[in-house]
């Protein structure tokens, strides 16, 4: 893979010329920066910017008051290759609290191996209804310990809004969600992004998140996507790499004051 030019071709389709991720949020693009804004269940954050020393101090400021002035709590998406190199540093004097770091893992569809299976006793199902999102939302609450009505709100207005945009998917034992996730599929981009892998604990480790990314990855596949995109934990990174994924980037997630 050529690095440099996946790199600059992911900054230009995802982040650069992005597309909403739901049909109550709108991409609003300036001269420097690209930004989602969204409901109060939907992301809401900073895409892509164009900064230098000495025009980011003003634009982050500008941000905060546009986004304070919606009454939107909201991100502003660091990636590792951004500049200014001390844009992290501004956005933390700003007020902002950077959560863990990610790395942005790519491989091209053709060449990953599809034919993963889930384990025995497991079976992969679509999420299609609101039953299938509360699935999700229990196996996140599971997994994370966090709550996920913003989620939950997020997968019915895409299931609502735009169907063939969203693929979720649900790993069960028997009648037990134990694990999920979700592709997005934006029309026209190159790169098939896979969100939300989540495990519940007792279930890790069995080839459960790989028969996932595979599933998923076959559907990119048989629409034509030339690159699947994982922002990827530490706990994600060993296998995404072992399934042929590689490092882009990083992001870190920076939260607004």
């Amino acid at each position: 893979m050529d690095h440099a030019a996946v790199l600059a071709l992911y900054d230009r389709d995802m982040r650069q010329g992005a597309r909403p991720d739901g049909p109550d949020a709108r991409i609003e693009r300036g001269a420097r920066v690209v930004r989602q804004v969204g409901s109060e269940y939907g992301w809401n954050g900073i895409l892509w910017s164009d900064l230098d020393e000495t025009s980011a101090d003003e634009a982050i400021a500008e941000q905060v008051r546009h986004f304070s002035g919606l009454g939107l709590e909201f991100e502003w998406k660091l990636y590792g290759h951004d500049l200014p190199v001390d844009l992290g540093t501004r956005l933390r004097a700003a007020g902002f609290t950077p959560e863990p770091e990610e790395t942005v893992m790519v491989a091209e569809v053709a060449e990953l191996s599809l034919d993963t299976e889930p384990p025995e006793g497991i079976r992969i199902v679509p999420v299609t209804d609101a039953t299938g999102v509360g699935l999700v939302a229990e196996v996140h609450e599971k997994a994370f310990g966090t709550d996920s009505t913003k989620l939950r709100h997020q997968l019915l207005a895409q299931l609502a809004g735009d169907p063939d945009g969203l693929v979720a998917v649900l790993a069960l034992a028997g009648d037990e969600p134990v694990s999920a996730a979700r592709m997005e599929l934006v029309p026209g981009a190159r790169f098939a992004g896979l969100w939300g892998g989540s495990t519940v604990a007792d279930w890790r480790g069995r080839g459960i998140y790989r028969a996932l990314v595979a599933c998923r990855a076959r559907v990119a596949a048989s629409r034509g996507y030339r690159y699947a995109q994982v922002d990827a934990g530490a706990q994600s990174r060993p296998i995404l790499a072992r399934l042929g994924f590689e490092p882009l980037t990083t992001t870190t997630p920076y939260v607004s004051p």
